[in-house]
């Protein structure tokens, strides 16, 4: 095969292809946005084309679920979570739940360089780490087939990811390589998904933060509680420091860029099948907007969180999981309205290709200032 994919616009970057070549054919290379995509290695390529056919994008169904989801405002009853967390600490409770049975949980983290990629806790100290936002597409790596083994080992895994990414996991496991049977054991978390950012983009602003303030960055941190947490305030808090400094300051120029002017998202994000109510993951986690207008007891400046159970497992885990959480189930009409990426994908701007022109002539810095 020559591509696994039609054109950039039907490529969501899972890895599932790459994950699942028996011939380790495909490699993910980063294009000159910095998204991933796979290439096909002609001298190692069987024709086999199993991975065209496993792809989230072609598959008829996108490894979706059939519906039927209930809806819930939650909040965790600690304090201190919820200060921690993007919005009402329900990933908290639910990796939790799997990490007290002995499980593993999968999610997006930071490496040295803060660049974001999917990782593996098995401690609440490694899970804590994946509990903020970032806003970065994440390098899955070799994360589905060590979720694989650890299923194959009869551990529970929770997996976490946006959408697309879950449904590549499902398309992996379900294809051969891993096995439809080791799903009985396999918990996914999805994330009402905006679009995915440019990792590109996101490395140059870490360099540029670094050359502006003079110092290595020690901690970044999206959607930072120093403000309270709603709709608006979310675009507002991105805070950093810098090694030994203890100050921290306030950048919101990536925000500017991602939703501002909408110039920085994944091609593929504006054609996204799967901003639907019938989701990939067995429970579905967002920030719950509106609260303040439908159920305005429930309103918290620390953040409340909206809870999707998808399937019978999805509930059964939410189950284990009302000691942490209060739970309040709420009518779907108030999230399919606030929460649009549940109906409809995020639309480009007219000037994105004029973005990404000026972005290779000129760098990021000069870009900023337009």
């Amino acid at each position: 095969m020559e591509t696994v994919y039609r054109d950039k616009s039907r490529c969501c970057g899972c890895s599932a292809c790459r994950s699942l070549c028996g011939a380790g054919a495909v490699e993910m290379r980063a294009d000159e946005e910095g998204f991933l995509y796979p290439v096909i290695d002609q001298e190692k390529c069987v024709n086999c084309g199993r991975c065209r056919l496993a792809c989230p994008f072609e598959k008829e169904d996108h490894y979706q679920n059939q519906g039927g989801s209930k809806f819930y405002a939650a909040k965790h009853r600690s304090q201190d979570v919820l200060r921690r967390s993007a919005s009402g600490g329900a990933f908290t409770a639910l990796s939790d739940a799997v990490l007290a049975d002995g499980g593993v949980v999968y999610g997006a983290d930071f490496d040295g360089e803060f660049r974001v990629r999917h990782a593996r806790a098995e401690t609440v100290e490694q899970r804590d780490r994946m509990r903020i936002s970032k806003y970065a597409q994440s390098h899955m790596g070799t994360m589905f087939i060590r979720a694989a083994e650890d299923l194959k080992a009869g551990r529970r895994v929770l997996f976490t990811g946006t959408p697309c990414q879950l449904a590549g996991l499902k398309a992996f496991l379900g294809s051969g390589r891993g096995g439809s049977e080791l799903l009985e054991n396999l918990y996914l978390c999805d994330l009402i998904c905006h679009s995915v950012p440019s990792p590109l983009v996101w490395a140059d602003l870490v360099s540029l933060l670094e050359e502006e303030y003079g110092g290595r960055l020690a901690e970044v941190e999206f959607r930072t509680k120093d403000l309270p947490w709603n709709r608006v305030n979310s675009k507002k808090t991105f805070t950093f420091r810098l090694e030994g400094c203890g100050r921290t300051y306030v950048d919101n120029r990536f925000y500017e860029l991602y939703f501002g002017r909408m110039t920085i998202m994944r091609p593929s994000c504006e054609n996204c099948p799967f901003c639907s109510p019938r989701r990939t993951g067995d429970v579905t986690i967002a920030d719950y907007w509106g609260v303040e207008k439908y159920a305005p007891e429930l309103d918290d400046p620390l953040g409340v969180s909206l809870v999707l159970s998808n399937t019978e497992k999805g509930r059964e885990l939410l189950e284990k999981c009302r000691a942490d959480l209060t739970l309040q189930e709420r009518p779907s009409s108030e999230a399919m309205t606030e929460q649009g990426r549940l109906s409809t994908p995020v639309s480009y701007p007219e000037d994105r290709a004029e973005f990404w022109e000026t972005y290779r002539r000129d760098g990021l810095a000069a870009t900023l200032k337009i």
